[in-house]
């Protein structure tokens, strides 16, 4: 990025302008005076409409000067959508972030990512499916992508980690404004054991409930594909599952997310049993996803988390029973 100087900042503070837009200019764009000297007839042009307004092109420059300096003081890197280094199935999807704040290591592009993302207020037999499932990819050698959020989120990222993987948290705030706070501890644990925490809002960015939502094609976007644990049938889960079927990613569902509801009140699966009732596949445990993608012999039998609807036959949820949901 050093040649392109700031251009890659500011086509990210561009206001008014789709992703898709902004990764028109980016390829059109090779420095940032290439941005300044253009007028706004030139950009018109480039994105195929009128703009209801041109920016000022100093106060954006401004932006991107200010969110440079506090990623160099807060330890925070980028990577464009023009470099090489770019996630390249995220790089396929038709919006990608022009621009990826990340602390950590981005992930392998030549290993497969499976995204866990589920509800936020799990059963516990999800929230342990979600741990043995995680762990279970783990020591197949697949990492899981997720969002670092409360329950199925949080039991994923923790799960990899056990397994001994470098899972990948996608944040819907900037990478150094951990949300939920309480799961900060988490973060400090994906970055030392070599994941990274990833997103496409600048640094000291505050979580917006409309920034999830835009997160969560980035999950989708990053994985070969996804599992929805458990999830209720109007949630941010679901939503991944749309993306995830427009980008033709494998779509899953966890057996504990169609479990027979003796606790309707308590554990909203419909979203999950939609899901199922649509088509998708029913996951039981690691294996299954490792056999989708001929790695199961990667993952020794005794290390496979058999779920019951019930009693959970793991010790690592009650080891963080409390933490997950």
């Amino acid at each position: 990025m050093v040649e392109r100087g700031l251009l890659d900042l500011m086509l990210s503070r561009l206001r008014d302008l789709s992703q898709r837009e902004k990764i028109l200019l980016c390829e059109s764009f090779n420095t940032e005076q290439d941005l300044i000297q253009k007028s706004q007839a030139d950009i018109e042009a480039v994105i195929g409409h009128k703009l209801a307004a041109f920016w000022d092109i100093n106060v954006v420059r401004t932006l991107a000067e200010r969110d440079a300096a506090a990623a160099r003081q807060r330890g925070i890197n980028m990577v464009s959508w023009h470099s090489p280094a770019y996630p390249p199935l995220l790089r396929e999807i038709y919006d990608p972030p022009v621009l990826l704040f990340f602390r950590g290591v981005l992930p392998n592009p030549e290993a497969p990512l499976a995204a866990v993302v589920g509800t936020r207020k799990p059963s516990p037999q999800a929230a342990a499916q979600a741990f043995g499932i995680a762990k279970g990819l783990a020591r197949g050698g697949i990492s899981v992508v997720s969002g670092l959020a409360f329950g199925i989120d949080a039991a994923a990222h923790r799960g990899n980690i056990e397994g001994g993987a470098s899972t990948i948290a996608v944040l819907g705030s900037g990478v150094d404004e951990v949300y939920p706070s309480s799961n900060r501890p988490l973060a400090r644990r994906i970055l030392e054991t070599g994941g990274a925490l990833l997103s496409e809002y600048p640094p000291g960015a505050s979580p917006r409930k409309w920034n999830f939502p835009a997160r969560n094609r980035i999950i989708a976007g990053l994985a070969r594909g996804v599992l929805i644990v458990e999830a209720p049938q109007k949630s941010g889960a679901r939503i991944t599952a749309r993306f995830a079927l427009d980008y033709n990613r494998d779509l899953w569902v966890a057996s504990a997310g169609v479990a027979e509801e003796r606790d309707r009140a308590r554990f909203d699966r419909r979203g999950t049993t939609k899901l199922a009732e649509d088509g998708a596949q029913i996951i039981q445990d690691a294996s299954d996803i490792l056999r989708a993608w001929n790695r199961e012999e990667a993952l020794p039998e005794s290390q496979e988390v058999q779920i019951d609807s019930e009693k959970i036959k793991t010790t690592e949820y009650t080891e963080y029973h409390g933490v997950l949901i």
